[in-house]
């Protein structure tokens, strides 16, 4: 299976490579002149309307019907908040695995917070609250204090990387405190020196002079 997000961005050329691979099931790898038969379904999203794509010159009509055998509307996460407790439980378990940090529960206030807030940027703003929220917690157990910032300034969640960003100052603040201490910067981090160590390559962090 290849899933292919956001397809109704991808360029005219790129339209017409995948579709002569739908038609052909067949590719060739880059530097070679055999091609090699493949078998795959596609699954593909998009936030965009692909009829006004076609209508304006950006998306292919032949590669739109290609690969619109089966259409799913997914309504936006306003409105469907029953989902709203099992997506954040499964974000949870997502950055508490990859920060090896042991938040696992949020109050029921912050729950109700979190169902009220109309998420404009659907799923994705979701997880980046849940996952800043987990960066940033110093307990296991998350609350409205932690969700703060949707009730302040919800604008700033619907930047590209706002996320990282905050991730980064936050840990080139933490390294400042300590000196650039690793050992003492991850304890207080509540991660460990190899994630600490990769974050820090990651976001290519350097001492302040």
């Amino acid at each position: 299976t290849l899933f292919l997000d956001e397809i109704g961005e991808i360029s005219p050329k790129m339209q017409i490579d995948l579709l002569r691979v739908l038609e052909e099931k067949k590719i060739t790898s880059i530097g070679s002149r055999e091609p090699v038969d493949v078998d795959f379904r596609l699954i593909s999203a998009t936030s965009r309307d692909l009829g006004k794509g076609i209508t304006d010159g950006n998306f292919r009509e032949d590669f739109f019907y290609r690969i619109n055998v089966i259409t799913i509307d997914i309504p936006p996460l306003k409105k469907r908040k029953e989902d709203i407790p099992l997506l954040i439980q499964h974000f949870l378990e997502k950055y508490g695995h990859e920060t090896t940090k042991q938040v696992d529960r949020v109050t029921r206030d912050a729950m109700e917070l979190l169902k009220r807030y109309d998420w404009p940027g659907n799923v994705r703003e979701l997880e980046n609250a849940v996952e800043r929220a987990v960066v940033l917690s110093k307990s296991r157990t998350l609350g409205i204090k932690d969700f703060a910032f949707l009730r302040s300034s919800p604008a700033p969640l619907s930047r590209p990387l706002s996320l990282q960003e905050v991730e980064k100052q936050h840990i080139q603040q933490i390294l400042e405190e300590y000196d650039w201490n690793v050992t003492q910067a991850s304890k207080a981090l509540e991660i460990n020196r190899v994630t600490l160590h990769k974050k820090i390559k990651r976001f290519n962090l350097e001492r302040r002079p």
